[in-house]
């Protein structure tokens, strides 16, 4: 593994433990050689993450969308800055720049990013790992809602293992390095027969 996106707000949350762990974040994957993908802002979570990264010596790579171009700050002195026409376009050159992702706490940008990447993973269109650094609880709901999934039928068990949760950063790397992506097909039973 070489590259680690990183979703997460462009807020900075109500907790102060939330900008910590962005800034953590930044600065344990620069300390193990792994550079930092995200979406190319200067605000909120997103801007600590990458200047952490960038203090700690590490390479900080930018995908921004020219909707969002309001947010780039040519002093923050990224390593690479790729400017895109859109967002599908942004999360598409995410996904093949980065070996793996991780989710901050965010909003529903956050969260719309990351289960895409899970859902292609599902498919089969990748088997890059995944997963979400679990700040003060900020996932539990999460985590139980998946259960739920589950236990009503429209999620696997072995696909549900896929999303991983850690509360400390080299867990969920240590999880990285041992994944494997489920080989099961997605549908959990046959469709019904439609009715004569």
């Amino acid at each position: 593994m070489k590259r680690v996106a990183v979703f997460c707000g462009s807020n900075y949350g109500v907790q102060p433990e939330y900008e910590q762990a962005a800034q953590q974040l930044g600065a344990f994957l620069a300390e193990k050689g792994l550079a930092v993908v995200y979406g190319g802002g200067n605000v909120g979570l997103m801007g600590a993450l990458a200047r952490a990264a960038l203090e700690a010596g590490g390479d900080v790579i930018g995908v921004m969308p020219a909707l969002l171009e309001e947010y780039k700050d040519d002093q923050m002195g990224l390593t690479e800055l790729h400017m895109v026409a859109t967002l599908h376009d942004r999360k598409a050159k995410m996904a093949d720049l980065a070996d793996g992702f991780i989710a901050l706490p965010g909003g529903l940008g956050t969260m719309e990013e990351i289960f895409e990447i899970i859902t292609w993973a599902q498919l089969g269109v990748h088997s890059k790992p995944a997963g979400f650094l679990n700040v003060n609880g900020y996932y539990d709901g999460l985590q139980a809602f998946l259960d739920h999934m589950v236990k009503e039928g429209f999620v696997k068990v072995e696909h549900r293992s896929m999303v991983m949760v850690e509360v400390l950063i080299p867990h969920l790397l240590d999880r990285f390095e041992h994944f494997q992506s489920p080989q099961v097909n997605k549908r959990i039973s046959p469709e019904k027969p439609l009715a004569p």
